[in-house]
């Protein structure tokens, strides 16, 4: 991975699935379910930057970060 958009992340525990969840505000359908809180931001941050990469790359909007502090 390249660099790290500076979007809006959140992490939090899913009691229903038992795992720390990762979810960027960006892009509110995409999340990443992980065992440690740590893995679920790096898990969610990893995806974010491959969709990224991918809606860059066929031309396609990519959404604003909220702030443009990381």
């Amino acid at each position: 991975m390249s660099e790290h958009v500076p979007y809006t992340y959140r992490v939090f525990w899913s009691e229903d699935d038992a795992k720390w969840v990762g979810t960027c505000t960006q892009f509110p359908s995409l999340l990443h379910l992980a065992a440690e809180p740590g893995e679920a931001v790096t898990g969610i941050r990893d995806l974010i930057e491959d969709v990224v990469e991918d809606m860059r790359a066929n031309g396609e909007s990519v959404p604003e970060p909220l702030s443009p502090k990381t």
